[in-house]
């Protein structure tokens, strides 16, 4: 019964909150903005479930309806050179459920921040084949209340994340794969116990860290013309499930198995901006909803 809206987290974050990632280049692509360009924009996202999995087990909840999300995401990336690049994002978040008496929940999220490196490439028989690294940290930079899931718009929780990716090219044809790891700092909550799989007499909660890996494959023309699908694979190094019939605890153990399609094109006429769209949907879970959504971005590329 847990909602993620995307990052990154990303979120990748993820943080948090798993969304179609529609900004020019990313932290999860094998793109990078040339030396001095910067590029920026919003995207917008759309989420829901009803379904979620209480562990293992696959239900639907009457007190909650339709948990829905919608999302509103600022975007920037700039190219120190061709090789290393700076990318940060947050977001302004509305959670709510159609039934029941949770009160919605709003606000702006996380802070994440990303640097992008290139660390070798090399064209092997016509197969452009590079490799990057990227080291994130994401931190709150609103007061919002982590503890009140389904319905928080974050986990409250302060970040850091390696990545490594490799990003292949045949003509216009490519695959990208990357994993990442997490570490999340605790979480300080309001009230001085709770229970996981066992009573807590503190406010602390030692929050898992997670993994993260991600398959994306399709046709791409340039890096402002492009079709990808979308893997998307996560899980907490630990955590506890959902007791039956109990609210969800930002603790526990998560996991998604998820699809998505996304694109992006340029716009001729004016030079520098692009479009992007996409949809996804989740395959599988633990302690998640079986959410689906689609997003929308516009950005602008700039070279000083």
């Amino acid at each position: 019964m847990r909602l993620f809206t995307n990052r990154i987290f990303l979120l990748i974050l993820i943080s948090n909150f798993f969304t179609v990632n529609l900004s020019a280049q990313t932290e999860i692509d094998g793109l990078f903005m040339g030396k001095n360009n910067i590029c920026g924009g919003f995207n917008f996202t759309k989420t829901s479930w009803k379904n979620y999995w209480e562990g293992t087990y696959f239900r639907d909840n009457e007190n909650l309806g339709t948990v829905k999300s919608n999302q509103v995401g600022l975007m920037g990336n700039f190219g120190i050179n061709s090789k290393t690049n700076v990318i940060f994002s947050t977001s302004y978040i509305h959670n709510w459920a159609t039934q029941g008496t949770l009160i919605e929940q709003k606000g702006i999220q996380d802070l994440n921040l990303f640097l992008k490196n290139e660390l070798w490439a090399k064209n092997i028989n016509g197969y452009l084949t590079s490799l990057v690294s990227v080291l994130g940290v994401s931190s709150p930079i609103s007061n919002y209340v982590a503890d009140y899931l389904p319905l928080s718009i974050g986990l409250g929780a302060k970040t850091a994340s390696v990545r490594i990716l490799t990003d292949i090219q045949k003509k216009s044809m490519f695959m990208t794969f990357s994993g990442s790891y997490l570490g999340r700092s605790n979480v300080t909550i309001d009230r001085n116990s709770y229970y996981t799989d066992r009573l807590v007499y503190s406010n602390q909660v030692n929050m898992p860290n997670a993994c993260n890996f991600n398959l994306r494959f399709g046709y791409r023309q340039n890096p402002d013309n492009y079709i990808e699908i979308v893997g998307d694979y996560m899980n907490t190094i630990g955590g506890f499930d959902i007791r039956k019939n109990d609210m969800p605890f930002i603790s526990n153990d998560m996991e998604w198995t998820r699809i998505a399609i996304s694109g992006k094109k340029g716009i001729p006429r004016i030079s520098g901006l692009s479009i992007m769209g996409g949809a996804f949907c989740t395959l599988a879970g633990r302690n998640m909803g079986q959410s689906t959504g689609w997003s929308a971005a516009a950005v602008y590329q700039h070279e000083f």
